[in-house]
């Protein structure tokens, strides 16, 4: 979550990012008979981003996902949270085809998440780390603010339940997300209208 970098100016350098969208979980993290909706809402991040370059930069971001129990499974709901550290680069230089306005950034890195079940399964919660990584495409509504849409996967490195019945209304899998949201400059704002 970025912001777009024709030159380093300050409204580039601090960044604050929210996002709102969808999140589909693996199956493979949930333990039989129990199966997860493929689409869910809400997901929900936060962060701040700062660039030590044009191009290169580091953010700090929050993640809180809700999935819940397909027809056929039995009652469930998850509270999946995250935090990353990643580092960002905005490809927008190195793409010279996209219309002005317009920019690309990539960002991945590191992880933890907690998993925390709701109703009667509460007592499986579940952490472990994750690795992040996603695109985002930008676009420019002023100096300050950019809107975008960012989809992301989340990799889980989890072990196995043990024993099974742990697993019983948790996960521990991956996570793929779709959101959009706004890119607000913290930075360099004093003339900015």
């Amino acid at each position: 979550m970025s912001t777009l970098c024709f030159s380093q100016e300050d409204t580039s350098k601090w960044k604050a990012l929210i996002s709102f969208g969808l999140n589909s979980p693996s199956q493979d993290g949930l333990i039989q008979p129990f199966e997860a909706n493929s689409i869910n809402f809400p997901s929900i991040n936060l962060g701040i981003q700062h660039m030590f370059k044009p191009q290169l930069g580091a953010k700090l971001d929050f993640g809180y996902n809700r999935f819940t129990n397909a027809n056929n499974s039995p009652d469930f709901k998850v509270n999946y949270t995250r935090i990353n550290a990643q580092l960002v680069y905005d490809t927008t230089r190195d793409l010279s085809f996209l219309p002005l306005g317009i920019g690309m950034v990539l960002h991945a890195g590191p992880g933890y998440t907690m998993i925390k079940p709701l109703d009667i399964y509460r007592e499986n919660k579940n952490s472990y780390l994750n690795v992040m990584a996603g695109l985002e495409l930008h676009y420019t509504m002023s100096k300050t603010v950019s809107l975008f849409v960012d989809g992301s996967y989340i990799m889980g490195f989890a072990g196995d339940f043990d024993p099974i019945t742990d697993g019983a209304g948790s996960f521990n899998g991956n996570m793929l997300t779709l959101t959009f949201g706004a890119s607000i400059s913290l930075s360099g704002c004093r003339t900015c209208n």
